[in-house]
């Protein structure tokens, strides 16, 4: 009967599994006013909405009612006189090939912002901002002892063109002269756009002892099949002036010296981002998601609030906007540090997947028929390059596999002398020159580059809505059936995917584990038995509602595992040898290194100790 053997690796690799998915589970009547000769107004869904014209001339567009004007009278809006041409409602739009925005007159903010060339999973245009879920507001205290928000406020639109350039003037007006301006400027072919807060003229208006603060708020709308899976990656993010970020996923913060807000809502997001760091800001994020099983439109809200520095009594921030992808190579071409939005994972296991898998798989991606093909070939290529790591390990399960007749013999012996027993056992690795260390130390080599991909794969932007087989999106979990009901953990759905990748990881822990059951069961030592099947119950169940593209990787790794240990141990890897080696070593003269002689100085005098504590 073949002898049992303990395979560090293993249980070191599984149990890490176990850990990370845990920590991962653990841790939304008319008074008409002319316009000059060269304004031209269309209506667009239902209301008068600004557009591009084909002259470089600014224009104002009216949308003029005697109600609105009379409100912003009452308001008292920095005096509002009745000179002015009246105030305005209705929106203002300027797009480009990507994105359309549609800025209201009255708060000056985005209240539409839509991307174009995105669906989603129900086929719906891609809406980061819709139907009053976000707003920006600017609270102020004026010298006469008012407080004003913006957002209640009418400003006066300017919309101009210059080399395919659009430019929003948004003004909030005293007079000519004197006014608060929102700017706007989008660019061809960019999610970014130029954001500018200035006042003009204001000095003797704004209460100079009273900061004016910043309100932006977002209602995070769902965009994936699975809310779950979408709401884990849907978090607040900042950075520092000093280029250090952090996240929020939950509860409320407050930082200083802040360069940008994101909000992040899985593969989209939204960013705030500022020349002149915010001294300070509040931040603030709530989870609507109570119950995953009721479909839900909303996934978390996300507040900031940001005080804003008078310089000689007047306001003038250069800022940006981005509404688009959390693409890593959109967001990295920036070059402002917005790829550390994208959570690929900190220290090594970032470096890993910014350096070497980002380019390999989008390399692999642009030379194969689909994306399935491409996760595939990433999954061959790893596992070769890691194939000798493979090698030491099992190469040293078979040397302790050997000895195993002997540290049973030691073990018998000195049964009662547990400090006996692990010297001559220490003495016996090192006349063979085996180690059960050696087996731990390729494990350990690997958990980088397992936990790199673990990251990758959620984060790759290229996988959404791209199928493969019978999954219909890489980056969401596949369906081969639907449950009638609901459970815990699992949901109302099976996935393929998993299934298989549970029948690989248990095939290899059978290969692995199977023949260590008796070993196992020495004190101290886990129970084997449990670990074969935990791993595949853990892949079972949990990443059912997970990317199907994730669980493609782990089924395709770990048969090719398989594969790889096969062909160790019956073409490569020679028993007898390895015993004539061994067998050899130990009559060989070993010299002991420092650490080792050490060490056995240590247990003899521990043993002496011993012993005369008993006499």
């Amino acid at each position: 009967m073949e002898e049992k053997k303990i395979d560090i690796q293993s249980i070191i690799g599984f149990i890490l599994i176990g850990g990370i998915l845990l920590w991962m589970l653990y841790n939304n009547t008319p008074e008409e006013v002319p316009a000059e000769e060269t304004t031209t107004t269309e209506q667009v869904e239902g209301s008068q909405d600004t557009q591009v014209a084909d002259d470089k001339e600014p224009r104002k567009v009216s949308n003029d009612s005697t109600a609105l004007a009379d409100a912003q009278r009452r308001l008292g809006a920095f005096g509002y006189s009745e000179t002015l041409a009246s105030a305005e409602g209705g929106t203002t739009t300027i797009s480009n090939d990507l994105l359309e925005l549609k800025i209201s007159n009255k708060g000056g903010y985005i209240e539409e912002a839509r991307l174009k060339n995105y669906k989603t999973y129900d086929s719906l245009p891609v809406h980061l901002i819709k139907d009053g879920n976000a707003s920006l507001n600017m609270q102020f205290s004026t010298t006469d002892g008012r407080t004003l928000n913006t957002e209640n406020l009418y400003f006066e639109p300017q919309l101009t063109e210059s080399n395919g350039n659009q430019v929003l003037s948004m003004k909030l007006k005293v007079s000519e002269d004197e006014y608060l301006e929102y700017r706007y400027a989008m660019r061809p072919g960019e999610y970014m756009l130029d954001f500018s807060v200035r006042s003009q003229g204001l000095t003797g208006i704004l209460n100079s002892s009273q900061t004016p603060v910043l309100d932006w708020k977002l209602k995070g709308y769902r965009h994936a099949k699975s809310i779950s899976y979408e709401n884990r990656y849907t978090d607040l993010i900042y950075e520092h002036e000093d280029g250090d970020d952090s996240s929020l996923s939950s509860g409320d913060d407050e930082e200083e010296d802040i360069s940008y807000i994101a909000y992040r809502q899985h593969f989209f997001t939204s960013i705030l981002l500022t020349d002149t760091p915010f001294q300070t800001a509040k931040f603030e994020v709530e989870n609507l998601v109570e119950d995953e099983e009721v479909d839900t439109v909303f996934t978390k809200t996300f507040a900031s609030t940001i005080p804003l520095d008078l310089k000689a009594g007047e306001l003038n921030y250069n800022m940006n906007w981005y509404y688009g992808p959390a693409d890593y190579k959109i967001l990295n071409d920036y070059d402002r540090n917005l790829d550390e939005i994208i959570p690929l994972g900190w220290g090594i296991f970032g470096w890993i997947n910014k350096y070497l898998f980002i380019p390999f798989f989008a390399f692999l991606a642009g030379v194969l028929p689909s994306y399935g093909l491409a996760i595939i070939a990433m999954t061959i290529v790893v596992r070769i390059v890691l194939s000798p790591v493979t090698y030491k390990s099992y190469l040293s399960q078979a040397k302790m596999k050997i000895l195993r007749p002997e540290i049973n013999e030691i073990n018998e012996k000195y049964k009662d002398n547990a400090m006996k027993k692990q010297q001559e056992t220490m003495k016996l690795y090192s006349k063979a020159g085996a180690s059960p260390m050696s087996g731990c130390l390729p494990a350990l080599m690997q958990i980088p580059v397992f936990y790199a991909l673990f990251q990758f794969f959620p984060s790759a932007f290229q996988l959404r809505q791209k199928s493969f087989l019978w999954a219909d999106d890489l980056s969401s979990y596949d369906v081969v059936a639907e449950l009638p009901f609901h459970l815990p953990f699992y949901g109302d759905h099976v996935s393929l995917f998993p299934i298989l990748a549970s029948i690989a990881i248990f095939i290899y822990m059978m290969m692995t584990t199977g023949q260590n059951m008796q070993a196992s069961q020495q004190p101290g030592m886990p129970n084997m038995k449990f670990l074969m099947y935990l791993s595949p119950l853990i892949m079972l169940i949990f990443f059912n509602n997970y990317a199907s593209g994730l669980s493609l990787y782990y089924f395709t790794s770990n048969l090719i595992t398989i594969g790889i240990m096969l062909v160790i141990k019956y073409v490569i890897i020679d028993e007898d040898k390895i015993h004539a080696k061994i067998q050899e070593n130990k009559k060989k003269p070993k010299k002991q290194n420092r650490f080792t002689r050490k060490f056995q100085e240590m247990m003899e005098q521990a043993e002496e100790q011993q012993k005369k504590q008993k006499r």
